[in-house]
């Protein structure tokens, strides 16, 4: 997986993605390359589990190695404008930022291609040899996955559809991109994990993505139960080990991290899923 160029995580809110983010960038570092880690989306996510206090648009390097940057959509939008589109004049406040920023809220794809765009570009500029986003949940990955083929159907010709073009393509390249899906043995994230690997493999918009099963509990072999308290707690530990069994049967996991006891702030919690992953991959 870390010899691709982009790593994108997703999965259902609250499955742990922006760790196993955290944990996938770290990995990348620790092997000595050169990363970028993105957060989109929620502030506080990605930016805490690497302990890099707050993350602006412009990335900064918050170990050797390891830069992370937060992607604002507006001022992604003002960067395509000037660079990519050599609208010339284009200011933060200006009245055709605000015009173009209008658009891009109420367009269909507009405002998805241009939050993905902005992450294929640190790809194709090549000043990492990684990039992990910390992307949207699955109930929106797709939105974004999809925005290059969606303005490839919109717009006939020009700098725009050939952008969108290679942004596709991009995507799609095995080599290049590949799609981690976190998720919790649990009903509703297998569910939705489910039904977002169906769609996906119908879309063909990514190749085959990685699924990491996360706060896997450990069978408990011991058949003795203690009396009192610690036998509930064995017990407890039995039935929720017995439904994750349900759970994990239902699809194909990469590798599975296991439940995390104790209290651990949100860089211990990065660093040790940095150890798992190095082991499942």
């Amino acid at each position: 997986m870390l010899d691709k160029r982009l790593i994108v995580v997703s999965g259902k809110g609250g499955v742990g993605k922006s760790a196993v983010s955290g944990g996938l960038s770290l990995l990348a570092q620790r092997r000595g390359l050169r990363v970028l880690a993105i957060e989109i989306g929620a502030a506080r996510g990605l930016s805490s589990h690497l302990s890099a206090g707050h993350l602006d648009f412009q990335p900064k390097e918050i170990r050797p190695g390891l830069h992370a940057m937060r992607l604002v959509r507006s001022e992604a939008l003002l960067e395509y404008l000037s660079l990519q589109l050599r609208v010339p004049g284009i200011g933060r406040f200006g009245a055709i930022a605000r015009a173009f920023d209008a658009l891009a809220t109420a367009a269909p794809a507009v405002r998805e291609i241009i939050t993905i765009g902005k992450v294929l570009w640190e790809v194709r500029e090549e000043r990492w040899d990684i990039v992990v986003a910390d992307s949207p949940p699955t109930g929106q990955i797709g939105s974004y996955l999809r925005a290059p083929v969606s303005i490839e159907e919109l717009v006939p010709s020009g700098r725009i559809r050939s952008q969108s073009t290679w942004m596709r393509e991009t995507l799609a390249d095995p080599d290049m991109t590949q799609l981690v899906i976190v998720n919790v043995p649990e009903e509703l994230p297998t569910t939705e994990t489910l039904e977002t690997t169906k769609w996906l493999e119908a879309e063909r918009l990514v190749s085959d993505p990685v699924v990491i099963s996360n706060r896997v509990v450990n069978q408990v072999t011991d058949n003795s139960l203690p009396r009192g308290t610690a036998g509930e707690m064995v017990a407890l530990h039995r039935s929720i080990w017995e439904e994750q069994q349900t759970w994990l049967s239902k699809l194909e996991d990469k590798g599975r991290i296991p439940y995390l006891f104790g209290v651990f702030t949100p860089g211990e919690v990065a660093a040790q899923m940095s150890d798992h992953l190095e082991r499942i991959l």
